[in-house]
């Protein structure tokens, strides 16, 4: 270890000294009504602001008491599930016109996407020597740590970087939403090339693609994907693109965006929330848990030999001894998440394409048994069910997508929501009012033919 990581006695003494005045009794929480994680002791969330852009329903008011629902998620008004339905076949264009929608209010017709799209082409290119002086130079093993360093390197290179007009903020969100691809997969280029010795290419991006087709094409060496592939990448994106106003990084934005600061210091500061293990960073836990799962499980079909497993992972004895199954359960989510719903179907697809349809069943087989034990051995105020944690990461490697950009792909397509956010934060003058955010807005019905 260099002298610079080094962690000397005389600080690992001080250490003790802070966990010793930094404890919290926590009866005091109860006491004085201070909702911990901003939510209360039901796991309700505590009312923090208001947003127009989405909102998420987990329970519906019956004969006057709330009662838990099948999960919906709406974008600016719009059920995500006929948003996802309504895409025309072979188009996968889906998350550009879902980023129009975040940010403009309203789906983009023909025109309006067109002209949109070539917005985010003209904006998908660096400053020039931006790749070697400032990617190449101190490649970190975390890519969520190279994204949040570009972003705010890009902060020098914005002659209008401190104006946070409208108009000049749109024009830096855009930019960002067209530029985050490629921050992320030339920063996991330089990475492979300088630590782990693997060839080094940079691919430059076709102005003619979706967001979803130019990741997997700077990102391959010979830039090749199937038409699935890019779809189920692209269906990937919409389901990330937002998630109310109270989740971590978008409350961070909020947060950070009415002190009056920049868009590059906003931005960076959702990054740094996103990278979280209990955020943005949950999907490589499943990914992890299952490779444990296939090695210790003989018979992926066998209910009994993996319904001991997961009793071991709840009973703290397997794994990382945590004591979770990780991709189930959601904070606000109970009978379904909408987002994991829509994945299954699509991932069954993609398995099927990829040969590796027996994980796709050991995957299912762990969703339906890991819902009656954990009813089973847990004390839940509410259902329990997947989460949309729990297939992204299979997905993902079935793209064979390296792990160290999951998270990265989460914050690709979540840029365009925190940008909305951002915006809606600057056009409300910062009324942030008590720290999980209501919607306001009715919701917008689509002609869908299945």
């Amino acid at each position: 270890m260099s002298i610079y990581s080094e962690i000397k006695p005389e600080v690992r003494r001080l250490a003790d000294l802070c966990v010793q005045s930094s404890q919290i009794a926590p009866e005091l929480y109860t006491q004085y009504d201070v909702k911990r994680g901003l939510r209360d002791l039901n796991g309700k969330g505590v009312l923090t602001g208001l947003t127009n852009i989405s909102e998420i329903v987990s329970s519906k008011t019956v004969d006057g008491k709330s009662v838990p629902c099948e999960g919906e998620l709406y974008y600016r008004g719009y059920n995500v599930e006929d948003l996802v339905r309504i895409q025309p076949k072979g188009d996968n264009f889906g998350y550009e016109r879902i980023a129009y929608l975040l940010l403009f209010g309203d789906l983009p017709n023909a025109e309006e996407l067109r002209e949109f799209c070539e917005l985010l082409a003209f904006y998908r290119t660096l400053p020039t020597s931006f790749v070697r002086d400032i990617i190449m130079k101190a490649p970190s093993g975390d890519m969520m740590n190279t994204l949040a360093r570009s972003v705010l390197t890009l902060y020098s290179y914005d002659e209008d970087a401190e104006d946070i007009s409208i108009p000049n903020v749109l024009r830096q969100c855009i930019q960002l939403i067209a530029l985050f691809p490629l921050l992320s997969v030339y920063g996991y280029q330089a990475y492979r090339h300088y630590h782990d010795g693997q060839s080094l290419f940079i691919h430059q991006p076709d102005p003619a693609l979706s967001t979803a087709e130019n990741i997997l094409r700077i990102l391959r060496p010979d830039c090749k994907y199937t038409e699935l592939e890019a779809k189920v990448l692209d269906i990937a994106l919409i389901l990330h693109a937002d998630h109310g106003g109270g989740n971590n990084s978008t409350f961070t934005t909020h947060v950070v965006t009415s002190s009056g600061t920049d868009t590059y210091s906003a931005i960076a500061a959702a990054l740094g929330s996103l990278k979280g293990p209990k955020h943005g960073g949950a999907n490589i836990k499943v990914v992890k848990m299952f490779e444990d799962i296939k090695a210790q499980v003989r018979d992926w079909n066998d209910d009994e030999e993996i319904s001991a497993y997961l009793k071991k992972l709840l009973h703290k004895e397997a794994f990382d001894r945590a004591g979770l199954i990780y991709g189930m359960g959601h904070a606000v989510y109970s009978i379904s998440d909408p987002r994991a719903k829509i994945m299954a179907r699509f991932v069954e697809g993609l398995s099927q394409e990829k040969g590796r349809t027996d994980e796709f069943r050991l995957y299912s087989n762990v969703e339906r048994l890991a819902v009656k034990l954990i009813t089973e051995e847990r004390k839940i105020y509410k259902g329990v069910s997947a989460n949309v944690d729990f297939y992204s990461g299979f997905i993902y490697s079935m793209l064979d997508l390296p792990m160290e950009l999951y998270t990265p792909i989460f914050a690709i397509s979540r840029i365009s929501g925190w940008a909305a956010h951002r915006i809606e934060e600057l056009v409300g003058g910062g009324k942030i009012i008590r720290p999980a955010y209501k919607a306001v807005q009715e919701h917008k019905s689509l002609v869908v033919r299945d």
